[in-house]
């Protein structure tokens, strides 16, 4: 099964190719914006050297709506809001720091983002942007200093430490064949399987299997894998990266055609069996996968400034309440909690 983990720059806003996941929109301050010589709002955080006013983050605010609507509601969420607003920070303060180099090639892919999402909004493009209340000038510059930090962190990745790196996690990039049947948490119609259920039946499949039965033949009757169970089941010479991390463990350590108990993930239980398993050593390595360690590099070093160096910035943040008057307004309810929003993982794959 493909891991469920945000693939960067990829997939954003009804099918665009957009600029970056939500954590990572979450992180840029527009102070260079087109308003910034007008904005005499007061400021809601303050840092060694600027600030971020009340303006300059809503206006933010309508770029991740737009781009993340799914994500909408957690900016009402106070201390979510000053997650985002403490990332802004950094993201300020970093662009300035950045090379040319990173400014130039952050500049391009600003250029082609804007460009991808233009043209998939096509003719309600501008009034998409109308309704948010915003101009291609501000999503532009948004992205620009979100991509110049990106750049500038990806610029400093080692081939030493993408080879370092790739020795960690050379069990991502082994290759294998493999055939599995899902028993999903949900049926082929839709109803709902509790967990019991669904390790029940999950093991009467393996028993199946046990027994002799043609794993092809069981996969197109029981599995609610729509991907691969037309294929009898198999996902053909597919790095191991790519799955969720339970079923990834499984076919790294299962004995080859060996029949696996159910392994549970995030869409049910699986019953595999790995057929072949094939290592890359990191000279065989495309391009593209060493692009993605250095992704990833980038991402861990933005983590953790954000998590270890922002602190020495002496950032203050006065932001108004929200989530009080939010809970107030439905009746005293408590609003939904936000999902992490520390780690800007739109670093991890921005190929």
């Amino acid at each position: 099964m493909s891991s469920n983990k945000t693939k960067s720059w990829k997939v954003l806003l009804v099918s665009l190719a957009a600029a970056i996941s939500f954590s990572m929109l979450a992180a840029c301050s527009s102070n260079n914006n087109s308003n910034t010589a007008e904005d005499k709002s007061a400021a809601v955080a303050t840092y060694k050297g600027g600030k971020i006013t009340e303006k300059e983050f809503e206006m933010d605010t309508r770029v991740m709506k737009l781009l993340s609507p799914q994500q909408a509601q957690y900016l009402e969420i106070d201390a979510f809001k000053e997650s985002i607003l403490k990332q802004e920070v950094a993201f300020e303060y970093l662009s300035g720091k950045a090379t040319d180099a990173a400014k130039k090639e952050a500049e391009k892919q600003a250029d082609e983002q804007v460009n991808s999402i233009k043209t998939g909004l096509g003719e309600t493009y501008e009034s998409t942007l109308k309704e948010a209340n915003l101009t291609e000038k501000d999503i532009h510059s948004y992205m620009l200093r979100v991509l110049t930090v990106y750049q500038d962190m990806l610029l400093k990745v080692t081939d030493d430490q993408v080879k370092a790196e790739f020795e960690k996690t050379k069990g991502d990039f082994t290759v294998a064949t493999l055939r599995h049947v899902l028993i999903g948490l949900k049926d082929a119609a839709g109803k709902e399987r509790t967990d019991a259920d669904a390790l029940k039946l999950a093991k009467e499949v393996k028993a199946k299997l046990d027994g002799g039965a043609d794993f092809a033949a069981t996969a197109k009757q029981y599995s609610d894998d729509t991907g691969s169970k037309e294929s009898g089941g198999e996902i053909k010479d597919k790095a191991l990266g790519g799955y969720v991390e339970e079923f990834k463990k499984a076919a790294q350590t299962l004995a080859l055609n060996t029949i696996s108990d159910p392994v549970k993930t995030v869409y049910g239980y699986h019953v595999m069996e790995v057929e072949s398993r094939t290592e890359t050593p990191f000279d065989k390595l495309t391009d593209e996968q060493k692009g993605t360690i250095k992704g990833s590099l980038a991402s861990q070093a933005l983590e953790s400034y954000l998590e270890k160096d922002l602190k020495s910035l002496d950032v203050k943040i006065n932001l108004p309440k929200s989530s009080a008057a939010a809970g107030a307004a439905n009746g005293g309810t408590k609003p939904t909690a936000a999902p992490s929003a520390k780690a800007p993982a739109a670093t991890e794959a921005a190929q």
